[in-house]
């Protein structure tokens, strides 16, 4: 037997499980690594980020670039055009280390969508510009309207007193109603002898009065069972001729300024109920229109805008509602 000392244990290195080990620590090294490449900064986040580590840390620096910045291609390794990223900040900046390029590839939609917006707000101006002066011609048109209202008042203040005429506003118009009480017998279309010289001083004051004038006449809803009219419509048409023939005697009222409508029992002013709602909707009534100088496009453009509503544009004679908003006697 030796006397020999048995030999010192060997080191039998690292286990064998160590290998797989790294092995998977690396390749999600490398995972994580493409992520990450693949991966886009949110700008703002990063700008809270940044203020917050520049107060714990200390003063960020920057650099200010003399010129545009450039671009960096991290694939390729070498320098091309790149474009800038949203921020919100008034700012375009990019990193680059080298100076190879002379301009940023910014897409040709920049420059577009800069054109359109340009274009639109152009447009968006003129747009403004037109309706501010609509505005200022409807307030002078009801200036005008007002006025002119006051002066046949004042000229057929007796009249008005008697029940025989009315004289309203409704925006852009003046309403002046002859009632059928003392103007026209019940069923004719012939004016009487006392009130013709009524509707020939009507005649004379709406020659100083600009704007076109519309005659309407309207009856109630009793049907006609005798006479030379065969029906309301007939009758309400009549008259209104009848009362436009002695207006156009006045001197300097041109036949242009015209028009004719006859209504029937279709616009009355109140329901058909009583005896004293009939007789108020037998009547002649003579609009004077206010505002035809206002363009029509204008209008229409405001109204595809959706100020129509809010504007109130003098509306178009066959279009007008024979019912007024106020009404004074």
């Amino acid at each position: 037997m030796s006397d020999a000392p048995p030999p010192p244990p060997q080191d039998e290195g690292l286990p064998a499980w160590v290998m797989t080990f790294a092995d998977l620590m690396s390749l999600l090294m490398c995972f994580f690594v493409l992520l990450l490449s693949f991966s886009e900064m949110d700008v703002a986040k990063f700008k809270q980020l940044a203020g917050s580590m520049e107060k714990a840390f200390g003063v960020q620096r920057e650099i200010k670039a003399k010129e545009i910045p450039k671009g960096t291609s991290i694939i390729m390794k070498e320098f091309s055009s790149g474009r800038p990223d949203p921020s919100v900040l008034p700012v375009v900046r990019q990193h680059t280390t080298e100076d190879l390029r002379r301009n940023l590839d910014v897409p040709d939609g920049g420059k577009q969508d800069s054109g359109e917006n340009e274009a639109q707000k152009q447009k968006d101006e003129a747009e403004a510009e037109k309706k501010k002066q609509v505005e200022i011609r409807i307030q002078e048109v009801q200036v005008e309207v007002e006025a002119d209202a006051t002066e046949i008042k004042q000229a057929f203040r007796k009249q008005i007193d008697d029940g025989l005429l009315e004289v309203a506003t409704d925006k852009s118009r003046v309403i002046v109603r002859i009632h059928e009480k003392g103007s026209f017998p019940s069923g004719s279309a012939r004016l009487m002898p006392e009130f013709e010289p009524v509707i020939t001083e009507i005649g004379n004051v709406l020659a100083d009065i600009e704007g076109q004038i519309i005659v309407a006449g309207h009856t109630d809803n009793i049907p006609i069972t005798r006479g030379r009219f065969r029906s309301n419509w007939e009758l309400s048409a009549a008259r209104s001729a009848t009362v436009m023939n002695y207006l156009m005697q006045a001197k300097n009222l041109k036949e242009e300024r015209f028009v004719l409508e006859g209504h029937a029992d279709k616009a009355p002013l109140l329901p058909n109920d009583t005896r004293e709602n009939r007789a108020r909707n037998r009547r002649v009534e003579v609009i004077i229109i206010k505002g035809d100088d206002i363009e029509s496009d204008v209008i229409e453009a405001l109204k595809q805008a959706g100020d129509a509503e809010k504007v109130s544009v003098p509306a178009d004679p066959a279009s007008l509602p024979p019912t007024p908003v106020s009404t004074e006697q």
